[in-house]
């Protein structure tokens, strides 16, 4: 899986933010996780912009999730990091847009396709509790 460190963080931090019973801004969150602070900025920017957390100003400030943590799903939150559907493969997601054209005579297409599709399925249904629990 096409997952980098923009996934491993958005999870990691989101996971930090649902634990806790207070606002996380990115000081702490970069600390506590070990994460480069501009570099989990930006993430977290992402996040908040797509409705995945609330960003709250102030001294007592942070991060805390918009919505119950078992209603978010790690499908989204990696599309969010990765700003796109993770995929298995550099291959594209349907016949009609393989970008050389042979997805028709391709044994492997259908295959990968099926397979992207079984992973798509898995990550919708895995949410955040489940994996902060």
């Amino acid at each position: 899986m096409l997952l980098t460190k923009k996934s491993e963080y958005a999870l990691l931090s989101l996971i930090a933010i649902a634990k806790s019973n207070s606002p996380k801004n990115v000081d702490v969150l970069s600390r506590e996780l070990n994460i480069p602070k501009s570099f989990l900025a930006k993430i977290m920017q992402k996040l908040a912009k797509n409705d995945i957390v609330i960003s709250h100003r102030g001294v007592n400030g942070g991060f805390v999730l918009k919505k119950p943590y078992d209603q978010i799903t790690i499908l989204e939150i990696t599309t969010v990091a990765e700003e796109k559907i993770p995929s298995v493969f550099e291959c594209s997601p349907s016949v009609s847009s393989c970008p050389s054209d042979i997805a028709n005579a391709c044994s492997l297409w259908p295959i990968l396709n099926n397979l992207q599709g079984r992973i798509n399925n898995f990550l919708e249904e895995l949410t955040l509790k489940d994996i902060a629990s």
